[in-house]
């Protein structure tokens, strides 16, 4: 093969790297001496389930492009990361993987940390099906108090349907409630969660003919960034620019920050925080 042949054959010059960084006597391949470090193809193949030609093959750049079938049989005879898994289909169909939706395990507390530092900005952690999982001070004494929640009622959606106090909150509830199902729609879809929300979402029908409707309307939106009003109880009419960030390496987590719009809105968030510290 040529250099320049080489050079284009990613797909195999990225398996031949992860297949030499392997331990083959971590899988039970010890044996004869090996002349270089890792598992053979043949055995890579075998791990995979595919034939020791097909394989070599797609490392020697020939055969056409893998079904998503085999590249996640391979996948998982490499023992590839999520990240590695990805790049592994970007390179070798041009696309990523189909998602696997997986239940987020909460916050690491380097990640607790940032929405700590957010001192008088209302900072939450949600998951792909809107879960509350992590917040800041801020956040509970502007938004919800998470903590006083079982973790079964810290969905957004059900605080905006369900809860009469988020509800009477929002400035123009129904403008929210709008938002939030199509935002909450793309979501879902986005991370292969449309299966594991069906029960929540048929409970939410049950619970709120408004929710209902707006389900069946099936809008999506995504969630970027805007402008919230809020009539806060103590604070009175409130403004705030959220933003909505993805977290690196948690494609399970969302994070949706909460400026105050101006300096005396931040102000006033200080001095009830101090209030309440004290």
């Amino acid at each position: 093969m040529s250099e320049t042949a080489s050079a284009e054959n990613l797909l195999g010059t990225y398996l031949k790297d992860r297949r030499t960084r392997l331990d083959a006597a971590a899988f039970g391949f010890a044996g004869s001496r090996r002349r270089t470090p890792g598992l053979r193809r043949e055995e890579v193949a075998q791990r995979a389930n595919i034939s020791p030609t097909w394989y070599t093959w797609l490392e020697q750049g020939r055969g056409g492009a893998p079904s998503p079938d085999v590249l996640d049989r391979i996948a998982r005879a490499l023992m590839l990361t999520d990240v590695e898994r990805e790049h592994l289909f970007l390179i070798g169909l041009g696309r990523p993987p189909e998602v696997r939706y997986q239940a987020s395990e909460g916050v690491s507390p380097r990640l607790q940390r940032v929405l700590d530092a957010l001192e008088t900005s209302p900072a939450i952690i949600r998951t792909a099906i809107w879960d509350v999982v992590a917040w800041n001070r801020a956040a509970t004494i502007v938004l919800t108090d998470y903590a006083k929640l079982p973790p079964e009622r810290r969905n957004i959606l059900r605080l905006i349907f369900c809860e009469p106090r988020v509800r009477a909150a929002q400035h123009d509830w129904g403008r929210v409630a709008r938002f939030v199902v199509a935002a909450f729609r793309a979501d879902a879809a986005r991370a292969g969660a449309v299966s594991h929300v069906a029960d929540f979402v048929d409970e939410l029908c049950r619970l709120s003919p408004e929710f209902a409707s707006l389900w069946r309307d099936n809008d999506v939106r995504a969630h970027g960034e805007g402008v919230k009003h809020l009539r806060h109880p103590v604070l009175g009419p409130i403004a705030f620019e959220y933003s909505a960030f993805a977290v690196d390496g948690r494609p399970d987590l969302g994070m949706v920050v909460y400026n105050p719009a101006t300096p005396d809105d931040a102000e006033r968030i200080r001095t009830l925080l101090a209030e309440r510290a004290g």
